[in-house]
């Protein structure tokens, strides 16, 4: 039997040459000498600062039609649908979950960007020949007002109304947003 005294030592780069033995290298995007390789971010995207928004008591829930958080003068205007609507949501052929999506996004978005006044388009429920009252028609039509109480929208309203026949009826829903009041530190801030 050999010692392993007797046994010659292998040379550092033979062991290297044998571990990487079929490794390639991959090519390296180049960078010019001098630069640093770019650093990527992802999407930045504005957030809203609830204790700006709204620093008063606690917030009843919204009743379509009811407009207690304004003077009578705009709550006339609103209801009478006299406000111009900046932007409009239609929910038609959307699932629930797609729905409630989309009108989250729909108001924080409009709220962010100054909007007043935004249609939601929910569409009046199915009627069907064979009227069962057991069948839920207008489940968006149901749901909506209830997704505007959410505490994440919730102190972004003032009113909610059903719009003018000419932009939806029953079928559609006024909201009307509170100010987006920028200061230099919140337009800075994302």
């Amino acid at each position: 039997m050999k010692k392993l005294s007797d046994i010659a030592p292998a040379e550092p780069d033979e062991i290297w040459n044998e571990a990487f033995k079929g490794v390639k290298k991959l090519k390296q995007p180049e960078i010019p000498p001098g630069a640093e390789a770019p650093l990527i971010i992802g999407e930045v995207r504005r957030s809203i600062n609830y204790a700006q928004v709204y620093g008063g008591s606690a917030l009843g829930s919204l009743k379509v039609g009811e407009f207690e958080n304004i003077d009578k003068r705009t709550a006339e205007k609103f209801r009478k649908g006299e406000f111009r609507i900046e932007r409009r949501l239609d929910l038609h052929g959307l699932i629930e979950k797609e729905a409630f999506d989309a009108v989250d996004s729909f108001i924080r978005n409009a709220y962010l960007q100054g909007l007043r006044c935004v249609l939601i388009i929910t569409g009046k429920g199915i009627n069907r020949e064979t009227d069962d009252w057991y069948d839920k028609k207008g489940i968006l039509k149901e749901s909506v007002p209830n997704w505007l109480n959410t505490p994440e929208l919730r102190p972004l309203i003032l009113a909610v109304s059903h719009a003018t026949p000419e932009d939806g009826g029953s079928g559609a829903l006024y909201v009307l947003l509170r100010r987006h009041r920028q200061t230099a530190q919140t337009s800075a801030t994302f």
